[in-house]
């Protein structure tokens, strides 16, 4: 199952081995991550981020390891740190390769000794494991003793936070022969378990870990840890050291076990998925990071990490590649139901929060790509029985629209969606600073009435399914007022695409990506005969080899490059930032607008290209949040986004594999 291998001269160069990042998670929200030269840049950075409230309340228990091998009675350090003042030890010196294997998996060679050191999670488990082989030793450290010591580095911190020596630290310790464990009077244990090795109780602070990230970004950057002991282990050539760091009381030993149930776990993701094409396969994993349980026995898609928890727009958006596209169905029937629990007023969630009791539901489209999400599930699985038991809540939703909802969203006369309020981000162009909404589109903006339409057609066919001709007529009758309307007020004749938002103060001309979803969606609520022209210029001002832009260029709001404060980022957030997981309905638009070809394919096909190299980077196995605008399109937010992978993942499966050249050709406006 290796899917990514990375030699020698690209890890040892530690500029370029600061820029990729692993990362390992749980399903339930919890997460290990750091470089693969081992130095941690960012305060979320570590061996085990613990979720106690699945998928929220992450904290993280253990940030990092020192470790050092012993052979003929020298030190050798391989793990790497940066402090405030200098890299120490340099433990990245000795790597030699590192792979994703399906684990994050890193071979030290140490004149001529290797040693191979594994890092995973257990799915459903907030523990990592570690495990250290000796791969080879060379004659001339075989007859001495080789040993491994191990100084585990913890913070037992929100991942969001920093501590410092002087914050009132203070853990007691309950150490039995395979196992130790800490408290620190939250509540929050960590028990380390180990085989064939002790534990040596030697208190240290470690003062003045440095992340870069965080300083580059206007945070506080540096950081104290403690260390409340070492682990030493014997190395013998036919076995290993093995330890794991677990959120709770309970110390385990079947270390080779878990690894193998794991492991068959990703061999059955990457079956499930049943593609022969590496990209499919790598994204099929990296699908797999984002579903998570949502208590008390639900199922959500994680948005980001690393920090952002589940959110219904992105849930909604994601299912489809996340789930549907790797045959995992009876998850995505499963988020489906947790969302639909969650209604109020007519809308979903657009996030839970981290804390029970803080669900926000400003959102006008998260409830709209619930009605996408859905239907894509019943095509792909048929199950009516499911869509009668929700139907109920589908028809609620489409009524409170109907009569006016939170936030200002309702129907006008003319049967378009409006919606906002002063203050309030509403639409996925959210970015917020202080009270004001960087991107606010009050008004009627364009993909949510493309939204709107598709949401209205969908319920005509359940209503054919489910309910009635009398329904099936209103829902059709409600479509075709949108549609009218929609085409009169949104087309753009002299510059051969659509409005981005109609307000009652005009209408506003900047040329944004939302108009693609005028085609893309399952039913397309623009003119058949204006697709190409969209699909054109969109291509010409907004593509870019990583997604679209979400404003043009030549806009004096442009903002090309995505970095600062936080300030600064949220400026340039949505005014240029490209974004992946829109080339997803970018490309599907295209081949709606082209017709399904041989050369479309070949076309596809290039624009999906540079993702098999982004792999490789950034966040490895998975997609990065957004990229700059301007090139070389640096990435950048969170390493592993949700609709990222899931756009990408939909739009190489369902053009290029399953070759839905029929249901394309049939996606025209009824």
């Amino acid at each position: 199952m290796e899917l990514i291998k990375l030699g020698q001269e690209e890890i040892r160069n530690l500029d370029l081995s600061l820029e990729r990042e692993y990362l390992e998670t749980n399903g339930l929200g919890g997460y290990a991550s750091s470089t693969i030269s081992g130095v941690r840049t960012r305060r979320y950075h570590g061996l085990l981020i613990a979720s106690h409230n699945p998928p929220t309340d992450r904290r993280l228990l253990v940030a990092d390891l020192e470790e050092v091998i012993i052979a003929k009675g020298k030190r050798y350090p391989i793990s790497t740190h940066q402090y405030a003042d200098v890299i120490h030890p340099e433990g990245y010196r000795h790597l030699k390769e590192f792979s994703l294997n399906p684990f994050p998996t890193f071979l030290f060679d140490i004149d001529g000794l290797i040693v191979e050191k594994v890092v995973f999670m257990c799915h459903g488990e907030n523990t990592t494991c570690v495990i250290y082989r000796l791969k080879h030793v060379p004659k001339t450290v075989r007859e001495g003793q080789i040993l491994l010591e191990v100084r585990p580095l913890i913070a037992m911190r929100s991942h969001h936070d920093l501590i410092r020596a002087l914050d009132g630290f203070n853990v007691t310790l309950d150490a039995q022969p395979t196992s130790v464990t800490f408290e620190d009077g939250t509540g929050v244990p960590l028990t380390i378990s180990f085989a064939k090795g002790r534990f040596e109780y030697q208190p240290l602070w470690y003062y003045n870990f440095y992340y870069r990230k965080e300083d580059e970004s206007g945070y506080e950057a540096t950081e104290d840890l403690f260390s409340p002991g070492r682990l030493v282990f014997t190395f013998e050539f036919t076995s290993s050291a093995r330890m794991a760091f677990s959120a709770g009381h309970d110390p385990i030993s079947d270390f080779d076990e878990r690894l193998e149930i794991e492991r068959a776990r990703r061999r059955a993701c990457l079956e499930a998925a049943d593609s022969e094409d590496r990209l499919v396969s790598r994204l099929a994993l990296a699908a797999d990071a984002f579903i998570v349980n949502r208590k008390p026995n639900g199922k959500s898609i994680i948005a980001g990490y690393p920090w952002f928890t589940d959110w219904g727009r992105d849930a909604m958006i994601s299912l489809p590649g996340v789930c549907l596209a790797t045959h995992r169905f009876a998850e995505a029937r499963q988020i489906i139901a947790t969302f639909v629990a969650s209604m109020k007023d007519g809308l979903i969630p657009n996030r839970f929060g981290e804390e029970p009791g803080e669900t926000l539901y400003n959102t006008i489209d998260a409830t709209l790509w619930l009605f996408e999400a859905t239907w894509k599930y019943y095509e792909a699985t048929g199950d009516g029985d499911f869509i009668f038991e929700i139907l109920p809540s589908l028809r609620q939703c489409i009524d409170k629209h109907l009569e006016g909802t939170l936030f200002g969203i309702g129907v006008d006369e003319d049967g378009l969606l409006r919606g906002g309020c002063e203050g309030v981000q509403l639409t996925w162009m959210d970015a917020k600073v202080g009270d004001r909404v960087i991107t606010a589109r009050i008004g009627k903006p364009v993909e949510i009435n493309a939204l709107w339409y598709n949401a209205l057609k969908i319920m005509a066919r359940f209503a054919s399914d489910f309910g009635g001709l009398a329904e099936e007529a209103k829902y059709d009758d409600l479509a075709i007022c949108t549609r009218e309307a929609f085409n009169n007020l949104f087309w753009n004749e002299d510059g051969g695409y659509l409005y981005d938002n109609i307000t009652p103060e005009g209408k506003d001309p900047s040329l944004r990506p939302n108009q693609i979803f005028a085609i893309s969606l399952t039913h397309p609520v623009l003119r058949r005969e204006r697709w190409q022209r969209v699909v054109e210029v969109v291509g010409q001002y907004l593509l870019t080899p990583y997604g679209l832009r979400t404003l043009a260029p030549q806009d004096p709001n442009y903002r090309g490059r995505y970095f600062g404060d936080l300030v600064a980022r949220d400026h340039a957030y949505h005014q240029g930032t490209v974004w992946p997981w829109l080339l997803g309905h970018y490309l599907i638009a295209y081949v709606k607008a082209h017709g399904y070809s041989p050369q479309t394919l070949d076309y596809v096909r290039s624009q999906l290209e540079p993702f098999r190299e982004h792999l490789r980077w950034a966040g490895l196995g998975t997609i990065s949040e957004i990229f700059d605008g301007d090139p070389p399109h640096r990435p950048n937010g969170c390493i592993a986004q949700a609709w990222s992978v899931a756009e990408i993942l939909r739009a190489t499966v369902e053009i290029l594999h399953l070759q839905k050249a029929q249901n394309l050709r049939q996606s025209v406006p009824g």
